[in-house]
C-alpha cells in the first residue's frame, strides 16, 4: 500500500522526515519496503526557471525563427533562438537553461543543451506548456503573468506538488491499517510512549435530522449487511478534482476521473471504509433495497459485462432491479457521469465471507471488495459517509437532500479479552509496567473495563478484526512497546540431543541435497489444482479421491491436490513451451486424499525426466530419458535415507507403463512414464517420465540418523559377466534380487548393459548382458572364492527364472 507522507501528515503533528517515519512503522510491524519522491511534474522542472524577454528579431537564416535575448535573473541575458509565433519582448515566460532534462519520465526525455540553429548560438529553450507536461498546448510558447519574477525557479512559481511516498508491505489481518488514518493512528500509538500525540481525524458535520428522505433504505439480507449508511446530495456538479485532490490520488498511484468518484477514492484511502456513489436519479422507485436475486439474474456491471447472478451474491437494488454487487462493483446503469445532479451516497458494513465469494466467482478484485472480504469497522459507516458529503459538500457545490440513513441491521458484538500483564512479560521477555500498558492500551483504543489482581477485562477495538485472543492483545503490546526494547540475556545455555530417528525435515533437506547435486532442479506447485486434469487424464478412481474446495480461489484451482503429478506435468509443459531441452525435476509436498471419515494429508516426492539424458553436441548425440535414468536417480533417494527398493508392473491411469515402488514389502509410490491421455490433456508432445514416492511409508523403514564412514577398500574390485538367455516376461529387477541375495557381502554391484532381442534368437525369447562386482575391501579374492560365488548365483537365476548362459 502507498502512503503519502503529506496526507499522513493531515492527522499527526510530527517533525520527523520520511526516514525516521519509515523506521518506526516498521518496528510496530507495518513494515515500509521503500520511500520515493513524488512529483507533480516528474523531474520538477529542475533547471527552468522565469525570464523576461527583452529583444526578438528575425533569423537572417530561417523565415520562422526568431532570435532573442532573455533575461534569467542573474548573469547577463541569454540568447535563445525560438520558433513560437506568439513571442514577444516584454513576455515573462519559463526558460529551460542548458544542462536541463524535460519529460523526465518519457522513454526518451529531452536535454537541452547549448547549440547552433541555423548557424547562431542558442543558450535553451523557452517552452510551451506540452514541453513541460503542464498542458497539451503547443501552439506557442507559455506566457505569464507580469508579477512573474525573473531569475524564480518554475518549481516556486508554478507551485508544483511534492511529496514522499512509503510503500509499505501489508499483511492481509492489518485491515486497521488500509487508510492513511490507520497509518498515522500506529505512528502515533509508537510516539505517545515518548510524547503526548495522538491521530486524530477531520471533524464532519452531522446530518441527522427528521426532514423527510427523497430515497428510502431497507436492509432484507442482514446476515449480508449488518449497518447501511446513505444520504442523498442535490444539486452537485461533476467535473474534474481540483489539483490538491488530483495530487494526492496519483501520489497514491490513483488516476483522477471525476471529482464525486475522487471523493469516494479520496475517503476510502483516509479511513479504509469503502463508499459507493450512485446517480439518484436512475433509482427506480427511490428505494435502495439490498438483497439477493434470482440465481441466473442478468446484470451489466460497469465494465460493460453482462453477468449472470449467484443466488447468494449480495446485491444493491431499485425496486425493479440491481444496481451494484454489493461491496466489489457497480453498474453500468446507475454510476455516477458528467450529467449527473442528485447523487446517493452509500457506505455500508458487509459480511466479509459473503463478498470475497462473490468477488472469486465473478473474477473481480476491487479496492472496495479487496478491504471488505478482510473485514471493516463496523462503527466507521457513518463517519465516511458524512466525511464524503462533507467534501462533495465543498468541492461540488452539493446541498443535502433530506437527512443521512443509518440502518443497523445487525448489532455489532464487541470482542472481550481477558488478559495478563504477568502472562505478557512472560511470554514477551519484557518488564512492562502498569503505567506504560495502559498507555500502550490506551493508544490502541482497548477499552478497559477492569483490573484486579494484573487480570485485564478489555474491549478490543471494533477496526481490529484480527484481535480476538490474549496472545493477539499481547502480540500489539510488544510491536508498540517495540521489539527492540526485548533484552538478550549476557549468556545463554543450550542442550543438544541427538535422536534416534531423523526428522523429515532432515529426510527432506538430505533428499534435496542428492538430487541437485545429480543435476535436478527443485520445483513447487500449488496445492490446488484444477478438477479437469483429474478427470480428463487420471480416471474417475483418481478423481474420486480429490477434496473439492467449498470457496474455491477461482474456478482453475478448485480441489486439492491428490497427486503431485499435475503440478509436475504443469511444469514440464510451461517449461517445453520456451524451448527447454531437457528437464530434471523435483518437488516435495503434500497430497490430499478422501477416505471414509478423514482426509489424510501425506508428504510425497516426485521426480521428473523429460527429454535428452545429455545436453547435445557434436560429440554426444541427444539420447533420451529412460526407465533406467529413473531408476538410478531413485536408488540415490533410497540410499540416501539408508534404505533399498524393489519394483513390480502394475496397472495405473497415470502411466503407460508403471512399477510399484515397495519398501520391505509396503508400497511406496510408483515410477514410470506417463500415458499419452495425461500428456495429451497438458499439450506435451513427448515422453515424461515420474516417479511419486510416498515419503511417509519411507520414514516409518528409516531407522537412525547416523551415518557410516568406511575407509577405501585396500584391494582391487572383480568383473564377471553373464550373457542370459531369458524369457521375454523376465524383467531385470527379478535377476538383480536374486543375485543380491546369492551374491552375499561380496557382491557391490549388479547392472544391465546390453539388451538384444530378434533374430538368431528362439521366439519368445532375449538376451541379457549383465554385469557383476565382487570385492571384499580388506583383501584379494582369488578365483575359487570367485568360480564359486557366481555358480551360486547362476544356480539360482536358473532355477528361479529358467535363465541359460549363451
Amino acid at each position: 500500500m502507498r502512503v503519502s507522507l503529506n496526507w499522513l501528515r493531515d492527522y499527526i503533528k510530527t517533525n520527523l522526515n520520511a526516514a525516521e517515519i519509515a523506521e518506526i512503522l516498521t518496528d510496530t510491524g507495518l513494515e515500509v519496503e521503500k520511500v520515493e519522491k513524488f512529483e507533480s511534474v516528474p523531474g520538477g522542472l529542475k533547471g527552468v526557471v522565469v525570464g523576461k524577454v527583452i529583444e526578438v528579431i528575425a533569423h537572417p537564416d530561417a523565415d520562422r525563427l526568431r532570435i532573442t535575448k532573455v533575461d534569467v535573473g542573474a548573469g547577463s541575458p541569454l540568447q535563445i533562438v525560438c520558433g513560437a509565433p506568439n513571442v514577444a519582448t516584454g513576455q515573462k515566460v519559463l526558460v529551460a537553461t542548458a544542462g536541463t532534462l524535460l519529460k523526465a519520465n518519457a522513454v526518451e526525455p529531452i536535454k537541452i543543451m547549448k547549440s547552433k540553429i541555423r548557424g547562431i548560438d542558442s543558450e535553451g529553450m523557452i517552452c510551451a506548456e506540452d514541453e513541460l507536461d503542464l498542458g497539451d498546448g503547443h501552439d506557442g510558447i507559455m506566457v505569464l503573468a507580469d508579477d512573474a519574477v525573473p531569475g524564480d525557479t518554475a518549481a516556486d512559481y508554478l507551485g508544483l506538488y511534492t511529496d514522499e511516498v512509503l510503500e509499505i508491505g501489508l499483511t492481509p489481518n492489518r485491515t486497521d491499517a488500509f487508510g492513511h488514518f490507520g497509518v498515522a493512528r500506529d505512528l502515533a500509538a509508537r510516539l505517545s510512549l515518548e510524547f503526548k500525540v495522538r491521530a486524530e481525524l477531520p471533524s464532519v458535520p452531522s446530518f441527522a435530522g427528521k426532514a423527510a428522505n427523497p430515497i428510502s433504505v431497507k436492509v432484507e439480507d442482514k446476515d449480508g449487511c449488518g449497518r447501511y449508511s446513505g444520504i442523498t446530495l442535490k444539486d452537485v456538479k461533476v467535473a474534474p478534482s481540483p489539483a490538491w485532490l488530483q495530487n494526492r490520488l496519483r501520489a497514491i498511484g490513483l488516476s483522477p476521473i471525476n471529482n464525486v468518484v475522487d471523493i469516494t477514492n479520496y475517503v476510502l484511502h483516509e479511513t479504509g471504509q469503502p463508499l459507493h456513489a450512485f446517480d439518484a436519479d436512475k433509482i427506480d422507485g427511490a428505494t435502495v433495497i439490498v438483497r439477493t436475486m434470482p440465481e441466473g439474474t442478468l446484470f451489466k456491471t460497469l465494465d460493460g459485462v453482462q453477468r449472470k447472478l449467484f443466488a447468494e451474491d449480495l446485491l444493491i437494488c431499485n425496486s425493479n432491479a440491481p444496481m451494484c454487487i454489493a461491496g466489489v462493483f457497480g453498474g453500468g446503469q446507475s454510476g455516477v457521469t458528467v450529467g449527473s445532479s442528485r447523487i446517493f451516497l452509500e457506505s455500508a458494513w458487509f459480511s466479509p465471507s459473503r463478498i470475497r465469494k462473490a468477488s472469486r466467482r465473478h473474477g473481480l478484485n476491487t479496492d472496495a471488495s479487496f478491504r471488505f472480504e478482510r473485514g471493516t469497522d463496523p462503527k466507521a459507516t457513518l463517519y465516511a459517509l458524512r466525511r464524503a458529503a462533507q467534501l462533495i459538500i465543498e468541492v461540488c457545490g452539493a446541498n443535502v437532500a433530506g437527512v443521512e440513513i443509518d440502518v443497523v441491521a445487525r448489532e455489532y458484538e464487541p470482542v472481550e479479552i481477558v488478559f495478563s500483564l504477568a502472562r505478557c512479560n512472560a511470554i514477551c521477555g519484557t518488564a512492562i509496567n502498569d503505567r506504560t500498558l495502559r498507555a500502550i492500551l490506551d493508544s490502541l483504543d482497548f477499552e478497559v473495563l477492569s483490573e484486579k489482581s494484573g487480570l485485564y477485562q478489555l474491549i478490543a477495538p471494533s477496526y481490529r478484526v484480527d484481535v480476538a485472543r490474549e496472545v493477539d492483545v499481547i502480540e500489539e503490546v510488544l510491536r508498540i512497546f517495540g521489539f527492540n526494547e526485548v533484552t538478550m540475556p549476557g549468556r545463554m545455555a543450550f542442550s543438544v540431543s541427538y535422536p534416534d530417528k531423523p526428522s523429515i525435515h532432515e529426510v527432506l533437506h538430505s533428499i534435496a541435497q542428492t538430487l541437485v547435486g545429480r543435476g535436478f532442479t527443485e520445483m513447487m506447485a500449488n496445492g490446488l489444482i484444477r478438477s479437469e486434469y483429474l478427470n480428463d487424464a487420471a480416471g474417475a478412481t483418481f478423481a474420486e479421491k480429490a477434496i473439492p474446495i467449498l470457496n474455491p480461489l477461482s474456478q482453475e484451482l478448485d480441489v486439492l491436490r491428490p497427486s503431485l503429478i499435475p503440478g509436475a506435468l504443469e511444469a514440464v509443459a510451461y517449461n517445453l513451451n520456451r524451448q527447454t531441452e531437457r528437464l530434471m525435476l523435483f518437488e516435495t509436498g503434500s497430497v490430499y486424499e478422501k477416505s471414509e471419515n478423514s482426509f489424510p494429508e501425506r508428504k510425497m516426492l516426485s521426480i521428473v525426466l523429460c527429454g535428452s539424458r545429455f545436453s547435445e553436441n557434436w560429440n554426444n548425440p541427444s539420447t533420451p530419458f529412460d526407465t533406467s535414468d529413473q531408476r538410478g536417480h531413485l536408488a540415490a533417494v533410497f540410499d540416501t535415507m539408508g534404505l533399498t527398493f524393489s519394483t513390480e508392473a502394475v496397472d495405473s491411469p497415470m502411466y503407460s507403463e508403471a512399477m510399484a515402488v515397495k519398501v520391505n514389502g509396503a508400497d511406496a509410490g510408483l515410477i514410470g512414464i506417463i500415458s499419452q491421455p495425461a500428456l495429451k490433456r497438458f499439450g506435451i508432445k513427448q515422453s515424461v517420465l515420474i516417479a511419486e514416492i510416498d515419503l511417509e511409508v519411507c520414514m516409518k523403514q528409516v531407522q537412525h540418523a547416523s551415518k557410516t564412514y568406511a575407509e577405501l577398500p585396500r584391494s582391487p574390485w572383480v568383473r564377471r559377466d553373464f550373457s542370459l538367455l531369458l524369457d521375454q516376461a523376465v524383467k531385470f529387477e527379478q535377476i538383480e534380487k536374486i543375485a543380491l541375495k546369492r551374491g552375499g557381502k561380496l557382491l557391490k554391484d549388479v547392472s544391465l548393459f546390453d539388451v538384444y532381442e530378434g533374430k538368431n534368437l528362439p521366439v519368445g525369447k532375449k538376451s541379457y548382458a549383465v554385469r557383476f562386482v565382487l570385492q571384499d575391501p580388506y583383501r584379494t579374492l582369488n578365483d575359487q572364492e570367485i568360480d564359486r560365488k557366481m555358480s551360486d548365483i547362476q544356480a539360482g537365476l536358473e532355477k528361479e527364472l529358467g535363465a541359460t548362459l549363451r
